[in-house]
């Protein structure tokens, strides 16, 4: 169906379209309130002078034997939510071996997007300078998106990043434009295909892995079907993996759990990046 066929808030407005998200999202609170009890961790360093510039790390309990770093970026369309509702998602990683940063970051209205792909920016090089290590890019909607303008904008980071696994990202922005999302994100036509990184060259080399869940909406298939096709004919190894049945929600569940593919997924992208 083209584009203009297609009824644009209902494609992107996932509250809408998952009248249970306060469930979720309540959940992601508990969970992640739980896990910061539990877990070996550094919580709210500075990675700049903003009140939400600060970010967590989370160990594993035996420690990482010098492996890449996972950052983690939470979604929110840039507009809500911080790194509190996503410290459960640490524990597959952490459980494998694996550190895991997340970031919170100034929200729009107060900041425009390109100052909060600014913001990540910073994160990614105060984890890499703190830890010395690579990172492994992930995040959840609008954090896929900062996910992969990290691997795709090498020049203003310590380390280029090499790996990333944006989890039901958005990398086309221009269909946000007309819809109720984009009031406090004030996109015009003109920075929307400037933030959007499907229209910039894609980076030099590394391995992507775009996830989606298989009960999104078209759109949010066709935002991951398409940076893997566009990544991959410009050379990068590319995948797009589906999580049967999964909606926005839920999608990144299995983060938690050691034993779930997208943890796997993590564990293969720490061998390249």
């Amino acid at each position: 169906m083209a584009a203009e066929e297609l009824d644009l808030e209902a494609e992107y407005n996932n509250r809408a379209r998952v009248p249970e998200h306060p469930v979720h999202i309540a959940g992601w609170q508990r969970d992640s309130a739980a896990y910061r009890e539990s877990a070996r961790c550094d919580l709210d360093l500075a990675y700049g002078p903003g009140e939400r510039q600060r970010l967590d790390l989370f160990y594993p309990q035996s420690g990482d034997a010098g492996r890449p770093v996972v950052l983690y970026i939470h979604g929110g369309y840039w507009q809500a939510l911080d790194k509190s509702t996503s410290s459960h998602l640490a524990r597959g990683a952490n459980e494998r071996g694996l550190t895991v940063a997340i970031p919170s970051y100034t929200l729009a209205s107060a900041a425009k997007l390109a100052d909060i792909v600014s913001e990540i920016e910073a994160a990614a090089n105060f984890v890499m300078e703190r830890m010395g290590r690579p990172l492994i890019t992930s995040g959840h909607s609008a954090g896929g998106h900062l996910a992969a303008c990290l691997m795709a904008r090498p020049d203003n980071l310590r380390i280029p990043v090499r790996a990333a696994m944006p989890i039901s990202g958005l990398f086309d922005l221009l269909p946000l434009v007309p819809t109720s999302l984009n009031k406090a994100l004030g996109l015009t036509v003109e920075e929307a295909h400037r933030m959007s990184p499907l229209e910039w060259d894609p980076p030099k080399s590394g391995r992507l892995i775009a996830v989606v869940g298989g009960a999104e909406s078209s759109e949010f298939l066709r935002q991951s079907h398409a940076i893997v096709e566009h990544w991959g004919q410009a050379g990068i190894a590319t995948e797009y993996h589906e999580v049967s049945d999964a909606h926005h929600f839920d999608v990144v569940a299995g983060l938690a759990d050691p034993n779930d593919p997208l943890v796997d997924m993590l564990m293969e992208l720490a061998s390249v990046a």
